[in-house]
């Protein structure tokens, strides 16, 4: 499949109406008209899936730079639309079990209650007591 990028067409123009001027070029997949979201008034831009790039090439030769109305069509191959995988993560040796590495005994663990101090705890060597808790 291969993206197209559709626009300065009318604003009142709809889904159907763009399928049927691009249709005789190529065999339409899929429409979408970008709108606002509060007032869903069209911003004058479209994507469209077509099967094929010849379909999609003829589209771009027929139909670019044509005037509509008060204005002037572009149409346009998107090729940033080529799905890609998203790279590997990548561990880097933090926490238990996370990864391998030459980090292994830089890692901590604050998984036990005990790494933990509540509002009332002195540290060791601590010269001020700790503020109490206020209460409601």
């Amino acid at each position: 499949m291969v993206k197209l990028f559709v626009g300065g067409f009318p604003l009142e123009m709809t889904e159907l109406e763009l399928v049927k001027m691009i249709g005789p070029h190529g065999d339409v997949e899929t429409i979408k008209i970008v709108r606002d979201k509060k007032t869903r008034i069209c911003k004058g831009y479209a994507f469209l899936e077509m099967k094929d790039r010849t379909g999609a090439e003829n589209a771009v030769i027929a139909l670019d730079g044509t005037p509509i109305a008060d204005r002037v069509l572009s149409v346009k191959i998107n090729d940033d639309f080529v799905k890609k995988t998203p790279p590997p993560r990548k561990s880097f040796g933090y926490g238990n079990n996370r990864g391998s590495g030459d980090r292994t005994n830089n890692t901590r663990s604050y998984n036990s209650q005990s790494n933990y101090r509540s509002n009332n705890d002195q540290s060791p060597g601590s010269d001020r007591p700790r503020r109490p808790r206020k209460t409601m």
